[in-house]
């Protein structure tokens, strides 16, 4: 019995050293904590962009995952986007959004607000990137193996004409913290 507790408690122990590793390994590749989320809304007649704005960046990121092609859409979960550790925002259906950042290297996350553990795991995507003042910087995030189960996100950056199309043809986000 007493050796039955010890292996139960050693590992809940080591459960739990692994979902704080977990935890830490996102927040250095950019995300933020887990338990945030967003309410977003969308809005297809909005097509805004950033002003230039003295000793900073823009970063704008585009949502084209596999959820964005599927032929009906009955809803998808938020798509989270951190930078540096902190999540800053989020986009909805086929939509993007754009937020400024200081000069220097920077991490940028992304990951799907879903309840299931492993669709946040398979959403979860990185890429690190250095900001210029007064540049704007276009990603967007793309599934490869679109409407395979198992595709995973990836985090790409875009032309800068090519951003143009893409926002021109994209819904623009606003989102709120969920309470």
């Amino acid at each position: 019995m007493l050796k039955s507790v010890l292996f139960a408690l050693l590992f809940v122990s080591s459960a739990f050293a692994q979902d704080g590793s977990a935890a830490k390994a996102l927040e250095a590749a950019g995300c933020g904590p887990k338990d945030v989320e967003f309410e977003v809304k969308t809005d297809k007649k909005q097509h805004p962009t950033a002003e230039p704005q003295t000793g900073k960046a823009w970063v704008y990121v585009i949502g084209d995952t596999w959820n964005d092609h599927v032929a009906v859409h009955i809803g998808t979960p938020p798509t989270r986007f951190g930078i540096d550790g902190a999540w800053v925002g989020a986009n909805g259906y086929r939509s993007y959004f754009f937020f400024s950042v200081e000069p220097g290297d920077h991490r940028l996350c992304t990951n799907m607000q879903a309840p299931l553990e492993k669709v946040v795991e398979s959403s979860t995507a990185a890429r690190s990137f250095t900001a210029e003042a007064g540049q704007s910087y276009y990603f967007r995030t793309i599934t490869p193996d679109a409407g395979r189960s198992g595709g995973s996100t990836k985090i790409v950056p875009v032309d800068p004409a090519e951003a143009q199309v893409l926002i021109a043809v994209a819904a623009f986000s606003s989102f709120q913290l969920k309470k």
